[in-house]
């Protein structure tokens, strides 16, 4: 099985890093097993970088290849191809992985980037910022000074975010389609 892994890890990594729509050729495939996980399972367990017995491949397992490298590599989601661009139904935007609360789609706006963009983060300006599930953390790669944005209970990357959003905040949460999970507002 640990051959398998590292084959579909070449395979993810070989190539454009952009993966939607993507799909490694059949002839690859035939030499592979998988494993069906259902989409309807929700890990209980903490898949943290904090906790030491914690392997790459389960995020593996738990993540579709898409989302793992996403948020488990920090790879960006192709512009302009997300579920949730779009999207404008009233709820809850969640991590992927850990499903923590991280946007309420009343911050949620269009800004032309080609992500799904927030205002704010949920609880990111109140008093007390330790219960924001977001954390900021400065990104040099791709030759350039930007700011990450991860999920605080499992590390998994998001996004980024800029200064150039709409007041109040000023803020603009550039955030990949992929890395999240949308919960509708309760109806009634």
């Amino acid at each position: 099985m640990q051959a398998a892994n590292i084959s579909v890890r070449r395979i993810l990594t070989a190539g454009p890093r952009i993966l939607l729509g993507s799909r490694p050729p059949d002839s690859t495939l035939s030499n592979l097993s998988f494993r069906k996980v259902s989409s309807a399972a929700v890990c209980r367990c903490s898949l943290t970088r904090h906790n030491n017995q914690t392997l790459p491949e389960d995020w593996q397992v738990k993540l579709s290849p898409e989302q793992f490298v996403v948020t488990r590599e920090r790879d960006t989601e192709m512009p302009f191809s997300g579920m949730y661009l779009y999207h404008s139904e009233e709820g809850t935007y969640h991590c992927v992985c850990c499903q923590s609360a991280l946007f309420s789609s009343n911050a949620k706006y269009d800004s032309g980037s080609g992500w799904p963009s927030f205002w704010e983060a949920i609880r990111a300006h109140t008093e007390d910022n330790s219960a924001c599930n977001v954390l900021l953390r400065p990104d040099n790669s791709a030759g350039a000074v930007r700011t990450e944005v991860i999920c605080k209970h499992c590390d998994a990357h998001l996004g980024h975010v800029f200064d150039d959003g709409p007041e109040p905040s000023g803020q603009r949460y550039c955030i990949n389609s992929v890395a999240l999970a949308f919960k509708p507002a309760p109806s009634g």
